[in-house]
């Protein structure tokens, strides 16, 4: 579509500059051009070029002006000659077409558009009147993913990612940090959140074994039309957040099987910190150790179960039950009492919330 557009332009333009004009895109192949035997030819010098910066080179006869949104340049004018006049109307055609390029994208193109939509910059009521100009249907169900790069090579992960979904009027991908990228994927009514784990499962499998590049991967809940899309990003943001604090380990998280600790991630912090107080006695909680934390989580993996804790953690009986008495001492929490367990559970998740001190969306 660009292309066309481009050419369009540079039509209108050939009659005013008296000289061969057109467009390279980033691999110097010519997609617009005054002179239309030109179009489709490549000039594989310049793409070396291309990679530098947005400053007018000359080059062969040419002189070029490279434009675009990325800090890459995306497109260069060229203009036939290489003096002072041609350097001034290739700048000014640079100009005039990244804005005019610019102005297209924002009205026509259906990523930005989603884009904009994802990142809550389109009012609610332009959304409906917009995708329907843009023929997006309105009962189609989508869903976002949130991929964060965690470690990489050279390997650019957005370029893969994009390459694994390749329908561009179904599926949409761009980058909203250097570490970030979205992916926003169509998918049918029936696809319930261990599919969705599965895909983002696939996704990160593939980053990882095949181009050495390790990510995390949040899932947002499905939602019908594009209005509510936003709200399936936040939702991303969210499990990657609550995934950081209470699940490290975890390369995948959806939203929807956060359970408590989403509702912890909610809660504000003085609550939380009144809970803390409530629960256990002055600095009891910070006099616990590594070890002692350890024996509570593996009696918790073990469903409370004194003799099959002491087993897996290779100690006597008489010993795991005397560290829970030096614990019910401790805390004036007995763990061995299910009611206890649980507020001792929350209380300990409650305190790594506040530990983490995670960014709430």
């Amino acid at each position: 579509m660009s292309n066309r557009l481009f050419q369009g332009l540079v039509h209108q333009m050939r009659d005013t500059i008296d000289a061969t004009i057109g467009v390279v895109d980033e691999n110097a192949t010519i997609i617009a051009c005054s002179d239309l035997t030109k179009v489709g030819t490549t000039n594989e010098f310049i793409s070396l070029d291309l990679n530098d910066s947005h400053d007018v080179f000359i080059r062969d006869g040419y002189t070029y002006k490279p434009f675009g949104s990325h800090i890459k340049p995306d497109y260069a004018v060229f203009v036939e000659g290489v003096d002072e006049a041609a350097a001034k109307y290739a700048s000014i055609m640079a100009i005039t077409l990244a804005n005019i390029k610019q102005y297209y994208d924002e009205k026509y193109d259906r990523n930005n558009f989603i884009k904009n939509v994802v990142l809550d910059n389109v009012l609610p009521g332009d959304i409906v009147i917009k995708a329907r100009e843009l023929h997006f249907n309105p009962d189609i169900s989508r869903v976002v993913l949130l991929i964060r790069i965690v470690s990489a090579n050279d390997i650019s992960a957005y370029d893969v990612i994009q390459n694994l979904f390749p329908d561009k009027s179904k599926d949409f991908v761009f980058n909203i940090t250097e570490t970030d990228i979205v992916l926003v994927k169509e998918i049918k009514s029936t696809v319930d959140s261990k599919d969705l784990e599965k895909l983002a499962r696939s996704i990160a499998d593939t980053l990882s074994s095949e181009f050495y590049t390790r990510v995390n991967v949040g899932i947002g809940t499905a939602v019908v039309g594009v209005k509510d899309l936003a709200r399936s990003f936040k939702e991303a943001q969210t499990a990657l957040e609550v995934g950081k604090v209470f699940d490290t380990d975890k390369v995948i998280v959806s939203y929807d099987n956060l359970g408590i600790a989403r509702l912890i991630y909610h809660l504000p912090t003085t609550l939380c910190e009144t809970f803390l107080h409530e629960v256990f006695k002055r600095g009891s909680i910070e006099s616990l150790d590594h070890e002692t934390l350890f024996t509570i989580q593996r009696f918790f993996e073990n469903n409370l179960n004194v003799s099959e804790t002491s087993r897996k953690l290779f100690v006597h009986r008489n010993t795991l039950v005397y560290r829970l008495e030096k614990i019910k001492k401790l805390t004036g929490l007995d763990l061995r009492e299910f009611d206890h367990a649980i507020i001792f559970k929350i209380a300990l998740m409650v305190k790594k919330y506040l530990s983490a001190n995670p960014v709430k969306f």
